[in-house]
């Protein structure tokens, strides 16, 4: 062992050993603390055995239904109750038919952002896929018969549908 772990264990061996009882009057004046030193402290006061409470008469366990081994579904808890509301009165306004939330958003953009194509003149060419194909396009071009190229990024492509709704950003990473 290192001189270093040596050291460590006598601390720690120090640090943990039993204090020395407190001096007493019989105890030479040379083993006594002396000023500046701190005191040692007297144990707790252990508080006494009471024997014949053990010996008292207890209840016996009743009988129960219970077993620990055996299983037993858990009971259901009660339905919710209902909440009813009051008719609304007569002097407010009758209720208004549910507005339509309007056509259904067109579907996503299925195509994913490969690649980007740069040439000498400083034009910027998007490479997509659809997962089966691979096909490109400039600012402006129409994709796949469906989707229009609306602005190409660095790091992304914004796309939207020939017929000008669901604009969708598709980053370089696919997504």
């Amino acid at each position: 062992m290192s001189g270093g772990a040596i050291a460590l264990l006598v601390v720690v061996f120090w640090s943990l050993r039993p204090a020395s009882p407190a001096p007493s009057a019989a105890t030479p004046a040379a083993a006594r603390p002396q000023a500046g030193q701190p005191a040692a402290t007297a144990p707790a006061p252990v508080p006494p055995v009471k024997l014949d409470s053990l010996a008292a008469d207890r209840d016996a366990p009743g009988d129960t239904n219970r077993n620990p081994f055996r299983y037993q579904p858990k009971v259901a808890p009660p339905p919710p109750r209902q909440v009813v509301e009051a008719p609304p009165a007569a002097t407010s306004e009758p209720p208004k038919p549910a507005v339509p939330a309007g056509p259904p958003p067109p579907p996503p953009i299925p195509l994913k952002f490969i690649g980007l194509l740069e040439r000498a003149n400083g034009v910027k060419w998007a490479v997509l896929s659809d997962g089966k194909n691979v096909m490109h396009g400039r600012e402006g071009d129409i994709v796949e018969g469906r989707y229009r190229i609306v602005k190409i990024g660095t790091e992304s492509i914004e796309l939207t549908h020939v017929d000008g709704r669901g604009r969708q950003v598709v980053r370089l990473t696919g997504q």
